[in-house]
């Protein structure tokens, strides 16, 4: 109580030390020296200050001997004391004493909370006493009363039987004791059976007990033995823990979990179970490389344990990268599937571990850390996991792996990403990058190599038709009896899907192939205990893709055989041709005609067939990997372009020199473009050097294989192999319109403008190649000099209206019937589209109206007698070539009427034919102007003029 007054007056010292003002001072009234007006002294309130006053003190206030400070402070005065200095020692030392009252009512203040907590506690120590006291005084009393009462014998029985209880307490003591060094071999017992709770359990029964007996010797030391025990299960169920990473067994893993609940440890099994994870991703990994590469060098595992996994992946050969992938993936999956079903398992597990808990704010903090430790350690399983894969797939130099193999290898990757992303939700850019890097080292010089192929299939190339099924397509490369099977078969769940458009003969070829579903493959849901791993590709099976293969009985397929063949197209013509000549006309005809509308198998070569191979090989590479699916669709574009320049410069490039119509500008174009982009330029004598840069990026133009003879006609100048290879283009044209839509699926938004310009100026542009290459067969096979020249020898300037047509008519028409019969011959070998009828026709029958109108304008006079001779014969021509040919109607028939007809015209509309006539050339038109014979010689010179005019302007 004491202290409580001394400090309540201390504060109250220093509120009134914190609210006084200074005394007045004055000087003595003797001296007469001025007065000392008063000031209010400010109380410190800068830290910084008030430490300096407080190390301004001087120590001998702090001594507590009990120096008298008064006296020390009179000491310090001088003899000649000044009234100045002394006020100035006053001020100092108030200031002094409030700082160190401020400090003081400080820590009073700071340290009452523990002040009055400790007299609390005293007070109720005061209070324990007090009972003790009583339960003392209670105890004498009875003591004295017991005296007093008992017998010396009654009290000896009380002490016997205290005694006697004494024994028994101590007899069970022994026997626990002699229990508690039984249990180390149970213990052991129980750890062998993986029963990991029952030793727990028995361990902390034993320690309990151990703490009640503590005060025996042989106890304290069995205590510490149990410690260690315990820590040695510990240690056990950590290793039992690690089994886990790569096996994962529901049963065993409930039990480890069960024993760290028990020890009170179930944060700490989430920190040990991922170090093991990662430990165990590791240790696969290397275990997995080290095995091939001491497997391929044949040297003992001290050459190797001891280096880093990244030089092992260097040490790997091509030939074992493949197995060695997929085993390390198989090791990785288990992993991963084991950490997926470790999760499974806790979520399952969550309401039971809520009611083992002890305490629910413990239980639930405890789940809410092993929730999102799990979740944290998805993405670092992964980052591991992908760490591994992407330094061995780097570690190997893929250029040199065959495009099957290299496919595997990406297939295998790519599967590991998409395992990945379902694991985690990662986009995995770092096997990404390393698969882009070497797809891209490895596509440089495959495609390369598969350029050079496809010129040395063209120049080798015989353009010999390979009989396949009437319907076959790429389609038909997604069944079951194909070797082309593989490169397409990626696609059967592209083609499943319900946006891609296929007609429906597609559709059911499709269907009979038997597609895949499209919807994305679960890995670690669908077939839980398969490895995806495991899945070996499709190999290649030796069944034929001809049409001779196949068993269908309505299948429509055509080949080269005899049986094929109508039995009037297996007479020969020139027996037909004997008898009633006027019916070899229409016998042509017929069997043209038949022949036209058999059902034509696709007609495709050998290189078309490998060109499909290759382009479905890349498409699967563009599957598995998309980072590079532009670069490849590039090299596919390649192929193709290369492929078409191929086929023109073999069959049609001639034709632009005989006629400039015979190819249209777009054409031209894409020849050119072409040319520039992808033919490399060959060194011609005394031209300047080439660029060999550039030249490394293209390929040289491909020559015509000698064994094909364009200039034999009797063959109609190589028109089999004229069809065979660019209805063969066509076809494979036709297959890449039916892919581009999945194309189109591949690439980034950002690139579609290069594919759409690659369908529109090249792709389909290839049935325009059909215009000069059949343009080169119908210059040739119709003599149209000679007609010409027959032409010339004919008067027109006659008085009488003739009614036989001249001969040069019939001459034209036994070539339009040599032509017939060569085709019909030809069409016995390789079936001829009706396409190629109707173009190779057009062709000719435009030569020939071209040679009509040439010959026409060759006469010198012209009577109207003439004119209409000329009109007779063009009809005469007209009416058996119907015979001949069915073509309707005639190509540029009105070509040759509007010429003849044009010489009766009057001047004035004479001059308006003239301007909207430009297809007539120069020569023909000063032709007619010169043979009219009903326009003055001033009229006939200013048409003159305006011909040339004309003809200025056009050039």
């Amino acid at each position: 109580m004491d202290l409580k007054t001394r400090i309540k007056s201390i504060l109250k010292k220093q509120d009134s030390v914190a609210s006084s003002t200074e005394e007045v001072i004055n000087h003595d009234s003797f001296s007469g020296g001025p007065v000392v007006t008063k000031y209010k002294q400010v109380k410190p309130s800068n830290p910084h200050e008030e430490q300096e006053i407080l190390d301004s003190i001087e120590k001998i206030y702090y001594n507590t001997e009990g120096i008298d400070t008064s006296h020390f402070e009179l000491r310090k005065q001088p003899e000649v004391l000044d009234l100045g200095d002394i006020d100035l020692d006053r001020i100092r030392l108030r200031k002094q004493l409030q700082v160190v009252s401020k400090k003081v009512s400080d820590l009073v203040l700071q340290n009452h909370p523990a002040y009055a907590q400790e007299l609390q506690r005293v007070m109720d120590l005061q209070k324990t006493l007090q009972y003790a006291s009583v339960i003392c005084a209670n105890g004498r009393s009875q003591l004295s009363v017991a005296r007093n009462t008992f017998t010396a014998a009654s009290l000896n029985m009380l002490a016997s039987y205290r005694k006697r209880q004494q024994l028994v307490s101590l007899l069970k003591s022994l026997r626990t004791i002699k229990t508690l060094q039984r249990t180390d071999v149970r213990l052991r017992e129980l750890m062998e059976e993986e029963d990991y709770c029952g030793a727990i359990q028995l361990c902390l029964e034993c320690q309990k007990a151990a703490s009640t007996y503590r005060h025996f010797t042989c106890i304290s030391e069995l205590n510490s033995k149990l410690q260690d025990t315990l820590v040695m299960i510990e240690e056990q169920i950590d290793v039992a823990l690690s089994k886990t990473c790569s096996n994962f067994d529901e049963a065993h893993y409930e039990k480890v979990q069960t024993a760290y609940r028990l020890l009170g440890k179930t944060q700490t099994a989430m920190d040990q179970l991922h170090m093991h994870f990662t430990s165990a991703i590791h240790n696969t990994a290397f275990q997995i490389v080290l095995g091939y590469v001491e497997l391929c060098s044949g040297t003992g595992r001290e050459n190797f344990h001891k280096r880093q996994y990244t030089d092992l992946c260097k040490n790997v050969t091509q030939e074992s990268f493949t197995p060695c992938l997929i085993d390390l993936s198989k090791a990785l999956w288990e992993v991963m599937k084991s950490y997926h079903k470790t999760m499974c398992w806790h979520e399952e597990h969550e309401e039971d571990s809520e009611e083992t808990e002890d305490g629910k704010a413990q239980a639930d903090f405890n789940k809410h850390y092993i929730k999102q430790k799990l979740e944290h350690g998805l993405s670092r399983i992964w980052q591991d996991v992908q760490s591994k894969v992407k330094m061995f797939v780097l570690g190997t130099d893929l250029s040199g792996f065959k495009l099957e193999e290299f496919i595997r290898v990406l297939d295998l990757v790519n599967r590991m990403i998409e395992i990945g992303e379902e694991f985690c939700r990662s986009k995995s850019e770092g096997l990404q990058d390393s698969l882009k890097q070497q797809s891209l080292n490895y596509f440089k010089n495959h495609h390369r190599y598969r350029m050079e192929e496809l010129r040395m299939f063209l120049e080798n190339e015989g353009w010999e038709m390979c009989p396949v099924k009437s319907s076959f397509s790429f389609v038909h490369l997604l069944g079951n009896k194909l070797p082309l099977k593989q490169e397409f078969r990626f696609m059967k769940s592209w083609m499943k899907s319900p946006n891609t458009s296929l007609n429906s003969s597609t559709a059911d070829d499709l269907s009979e192939g038997g597609v895949l579903n499209s919807s994305k493959r679960r890995y670690f849901v669908e077939e839980a205990g398969k490895n995806p791993f495991d899945e070996k590709p499709d190999e290649d099976e030796n069944e034929d893709f001809f049409s001779g293969s196949w068993d269908d009985e309505d299948n429509g397929d055509l080949s080269d055989s005899d049986s094929d063949v109508p039995d009037e197209l297996k007479q020969d013509y020139i027996d037909e041709l004997t008898g009633e000549g006027k019916s070899n006309s229409r016998q042509i005809k017929r069997r043209i005609s038949r022949g036209r509308n058999e059902k034509f198998i696709p007609i495709v070569t050998n290189t078309t067939l490998n060109v499909m191979r290759v382009i479905g090989k890349y498409m699967q590479m563009m599957t598995v990997l998309k980072p590079i699916a532009f670069d490849v669709i590039l090299c596919m574009s390649q192929l193709f372009d290369y492929y078409f320049y191929t086929v023109y410069s073999f069959f049609g490039a001639d034709a632009v020199l005989m006629h400039e119509r015979s190819i249209n500008n777009r054409l031209s174009m894409a020849l050119q473009r072409i040319h520039s982009n992808l033919i490399a330029e060959s060194h011609v004598p005394g031209a300047p050097p080439v660029d060999q840069t550039d030249n490394l990026e293209k390929m040289p133009q491909a020559y015509l294989s000698p064994i094909v003879d364009l200039h034999r006609k009797d063959q109609l100048y190589g028109l089999a192999e004229r069809v065979v290879a660019v209805e063969s283009l066509i076809f494979l044209a036709k297959q890449l319109d039916l892919l581009q839509p999945h194309l189109e699926s591949m690439i980034p938004s950002n690139k579609k403008a290069f594919l759409q310009q690659f369908f529109s100026q090249t792709v389909n542009m290839a049935e325009e190649v059909r215009k000069p290459v059949y343009w080169s067969v119908s210059t040739q096979a119709v003599n149209y000099d000679l007609v010409q020249g027959q032409m010339s020898s004919v008067r027109w300037d006659i008085k009488d209206i003739m009614s036989q047509h001249n001969p040069y008519v019939d001459s034209m028409l036994r070539g339009f019937e040599s032509v017939a019969q060569l085709l019909v011959e030809i069409n016995r070998r390789v079936p001829i589209p009706r396409v190629v009828y109707q173009t190779l026709w057009e062709h000719c029958v435009r030569l020939a109206n071209r040679t009509f109108v040439e010959g026409y304008s060759n006469a010198k006079k012209c009577s109207n007698e003439g004119r209409a001779l000329m009109q007779l014969d063009y009809q005469q021509f007209l009416m058996k070539l119907d015979t001949i040919i069915d073509l309707k109607p005639i190509p540029e028939k009105d070509f040759v009427e509007s010429y003849i007809k044009a010489y009766y015209l009057p001047e004035n509309q004479l001059d308006s034919w003239l301007q909207d006539h430009k297809e007539y050339s120069n020569k023909q038109f000063l032709a007619l102007i010169n043979s009219v014979d009903h326009i003055n010689k001033k009229s006939r010179q200013r048409l003159v003029n305006l011909v040339e005019d004309m003809d200025r302007n056009r050039r």
